[in-house]
């Protein structure tokens, strides 16, 4: 161990022993940035620079466990992504894939797919699946795997299913137009049931949400740091949630 990672671990064991469990987030979505500006910056390929941002998922995890957070939403794949170069995002859906597999046979997670997966290339879908189903009894930390998700095609996604709904139950539009209100959308977001997330850190130094969670997020509290998502150290996560139990949230009061 050189000098740097000494003081590094030092000062890491100094913010977490200052934290206060009792003020720790309860759902933290995370939008995983950065990744290709880290290959790049390394001298590597952006496939290589996916891959060191999938290994670091299972880090993030462990951290969270230490500190009671009880569910994680991981931005993986945008919808956006998805127009990109064939020769692109084969590659990454295989990384994600394989990310996901990971987070499964660990037996710590329970892994549950948000986004919309009729967008998804049938094996990726396959994954997803047999994901959800292998974990759903487990009892750890609650882990959404955002693939395929856009925030404005959940919310078209959860109108959708509202109207369908109704008219199954022969519901008229002029009736629905009097009773819906927020909860009857949230019902049918892809995380009802779930908390709205507490905290939202996104890495790479961007600030904005890009269409992250625009729903579940009217409230969270965002922390925006500097560092590409591979390089996230647990002394980057710490300081989150410092920051984050710092602030006071009015919820609109």
């Amino acid at each position: 161990m050189n000098l740097r990672d000494l003081v590094y671990g030092l000062y890491a064991r100094r913010v977490e022993g200052r934290l206060d469990h009792a003020q720790v987030p309860k759902h933290i979505g995370v939008i995983l940035d950065g990744n290709r500006r880290w290959a790049k910056a390394s001298g590597g390929t952006p496939e290589q620079g996916h891959k060191a941002g999938a290994d670091k998922i299972q880090e993030l995890l462990g951290w969270c466990a230490e500190t009671d957070v009880e569910v994680v939403t991981l931005w993986m794949l945008s919808t956006d992504n998805l127009n990109r170069p064939e020769e692109q995002l084969i590659p990454l859906l295989g990384i994600i894939e394989n990310a996901v597999r990971a987070l499964a046979a660990d037996g710590r997670w329970r892994v549950n797919h948000v986004g919309t997966m009729d967008l998804l290339p049938a094996r990726t879908q396959s994954v997803l699946k047999e994901a959800e189903q292998s974990t759903h009894d487990n009892t750890g930390i609650l882990v959404n795997v955002a693939v395929g998700y856009g925030g404005r095609q959940e919310i078209a996604d959860a109108v959708r299913s509202l109207l369908l709904e109704h008219a199954e139950r022969g519901t008229s539009f002029e009736e629905l137009a009097e009773i819906v209100d927020v909860e009857h959308i949230s019902e049918h977001l892809y995380t009802r049931g779930q908390p709205d997330p507490d905290l939202v850190i996104r890495t790479s130094g961007e600030q904005r949400l890009s269409g992250f969670m625009l729903w579940q997020s009217a409230h969270s509290e965002y922390y925006f740091c500097e560092v590409h998502w591979p390089a996230f150290r647990k002394v980057d996560f710490l300081r989150a949630l410092r920051d984050y139990a710092a602030r006071h949230r009015r919820y609109g009061t």
